[in-house]
């Protein structure tokens, strides 16, 4: 039996949701195919993982529906400090310091547990009219004709619409199946992931501390939590991931240092292979991708999901405005001027993460020089500082209108 929809989206995570939302709130009807049960998903407990939200992606939330579900449970992250320096030895002298005040929109943005966006994304489709969420299931083949495309079920349904929207991850079986090929390497490193109470508050600052090995960032939670995401080589990380709950926060302790008292862990850890992955084009006929399955990158700047959201904004609007010129929404003209849209943008931050931690994950002295005089050179520059804020912020570029408040 086949149901007819006007859009699938393969994945149930968190940017295959958004992109129901948008949309259905723009009149169309979507299945989102959902590999994971919907109970494991609502019943989640607090394990430390969470995403930093540039004030743009805040905005796009809010659009649709989401923010005022999870807005208690944010944090505003009102600074960012960035320094140098080597394990046990403290910061170099030269430093970048971000201060929201210097802007005039607010906050550049908030931390939010994975578990509370996660929740509000299954309860907004439960209640959004035009959203079909099939939860445990699987594609296993797709078929593109000239008029739309067709999918395959492990369970032996067979769904069809106009377009197919690949939210699967970096692996996406959906680019696979398109015969879309990726371009990318591995960083050799592995990021160590988890949340730590600690003594004294963090007054909403981020701080993202470069070390030889990689970039250790403390990101703020509400109360006196903050979450980690301590990059390391494979090798160090698979160590330190094998230790106890009590040896690991010995090694962390002098990475970590004492500026907001007496640390202890929180929750369960997580270890993710760090790479860069780029799909050769984010659209084939009557597919698009987004999120990471068009692209994947470090996490150094934490812009992992922002660039997805963007993903969503633009696609959005795309198909909103073909929908109103009368145009098939699976043409090809039509998603060129998506590809269009998020290629560059992409492929510019993919390039930036990408040079960012080959300049800071070393310990060459005159790299280390450079690198210092520039941080230094920009925070005593207001009007570069101002541009870098912007950026943190996600305010600046082509930003689709879900974005632009």
């Amino acid at each position: 039996m086949t149901q007819t929809s006007d859009i699938l989206i393969v994945g149930g995570g968190l940017n295959g949701p958004a992109m129901a939302l948008a949309l259905a709130q723009a009149g169309h009807s979507v299945t989102v195919i959902d590999s994971l049960g919907e109970k494991i998903r609502k019943n989640a407990a607090f394990d430390g993982r969470s995403y930093a939200l540039a004030l743009a992606s805040v905005r796009l939330l809010r659009a649709i529906g989401i923010w005022d579900r999870v807005s208690e449970n944010a944090q505003p992250m009102l600074e960012i400090k960035v320094t140098d320096g080597r394990a046990g030895e403290g910061p170099s002298p030269f430093f970048m310091h971000f201060d929201h005040a210097e802007i005039e929109e607010g906050p550049m943005g908030y931390m939010l547990e994975d578990r509370f966006l996660r929740r509000a994304f299954l309860e907004a489709m439960d209640e959004t009219a035009g959203i079909t969420h099939l939860s445990g299931e699987t594609v296993i083949a797709q078929e593109v004709k000239h008029s739309g495309v067709s999918v395959t079920l492990a369970s032996d349904k067979t769904l069809a619409s106009r377009l197919l929207i690949g939210s699967d991850g970096r692996g996406s079986g959906t680019a696979t199946r398109a015969g879309i090929r990726r371009t990318g390497w591995d960083y050799g490193q592995t990021a160590l992931v988890c949340a730590i109470e600690h003594e004294r508050p963090h007054h909403g600052i981020a701080h993202q501390f470069f070390m030889p090995p990689g970039p250790l960032a403390i990101l703020p939670l509400p109360g006196n939590v903050s979450s980690i995401v301590w990059s390391e080589t494979e090798e160090t990380a698979a160590q330190f991931a094998a230790l106890s709950d009590d040896d690991f926060m010995e090694v962390l302790r002098p990475r970590f240092g004492d500026f907001l008292g007496e640390i202890k862990l929180r929750g369960k850890r997580f270890t993710y292979p760090l790479g860069l992955t780029v799909a050769n084009s984010f659209v084939a006929d009557r597919v698009a991708l987004i999120g990471d399955a068009a692209h994947g990158m470090h996490p150094i700047a934490g812009q992992g999901l922002n660039a997805g959201l963007r993903d969503i904004g633009a696609l959005a609007q795309v198909l909103s405005e073909a929908t109103q010129r009368g145009e098939d929404i699976g043409a090809p003209d039509v998603l060129a001027r998506y590809q269009q849209w998020r290629r560059f943008d992409t492929a510019t931050l993919a390039l930036a993460t990408d040079l960012t931690n080959k300049l800071f994950s070393n310990d060459n002295p005159l790299l280390r020089l450079g690198r210092d005089l520039g941080m230094g050179a920009i925070n005593a520059m207001p009007t570069l500082r101002r541009k870098f804020i912007r950026e943190a912020a996600g305010l600046t570029g082509d930003l689709p209108d879900l974005m632009r408040g």
